[in-house]
């Protein structure tokens, strides 16, 4: 599935892309990097009991709501004290979290609701001129959406 994303620290970028998938606000996003040292920006701390399995499952496939650092944007966070965040080994965003020295926000690249595209010309017609770039890329392996883990309780979410 494609993505579409932005600069996790930018508000208008999140409303720009909030607007145009029609996404509730309150749902917040997901943060995804290429690298631990990005955490740091995003996670207060990493909760000690769940500290190895977490660090154990990145870089992958894997989110973990944990604390957020305070003074983040409430649509990031969905107006709550936590964060989604994924240190990801796809390369597309190691090397893109890299340019750009900051992580991102993943969301799916579809209107809310609505089933995730599944190839640039998909994403190309959907959003058209709407988008700044579109990335023809190959996909990642997973067919199905990251799994999701509480930070807290390490009880699947997703």
């Amino acid at each position: 599935m494609f993505g579409i994303g932005c600069n996790p620290l930018d508000p208008a970028a999140l409303e720009r892309l909030i607007q145009l998938k029609g996404r509730d606000v309150g749902k917040g996003m997901i943060v995804v990097t290429g690298t631990l040292q990005h955490t740091e920006q995003y996670i207060d701390s990493l909760p000690e009991q769940r500290r190895e399995q977490i660090l154990g499952s990145w870089p992958g496939p894997v989110t973990w709501i944990l604390p957020a650092k305070k003074g983040l944007p409430a649509s990031l966070t969905g107006g709550r004290d936590t964060i989604a965040f994924r240190v990801s080994k796809h390369p597309v965003i190691v090397e893109l979290s890299r340019l750009c020295d900051h992580a991102l926000v993943s969301t799916s690249a579809n209107l809310s609701g609505h089933p995730p595209c599944k190839t640039a010309a998909q994403v190309q017609d959907l959003f058209g001129d709407k988008l700044d770039y579109v990335i023809d890329a190959p996909l990642g392996d997973n067919n199905q959406p990251t799994s999701i883990f509480d930070g807290k309780s390490g009880l699947q979410l997703r």
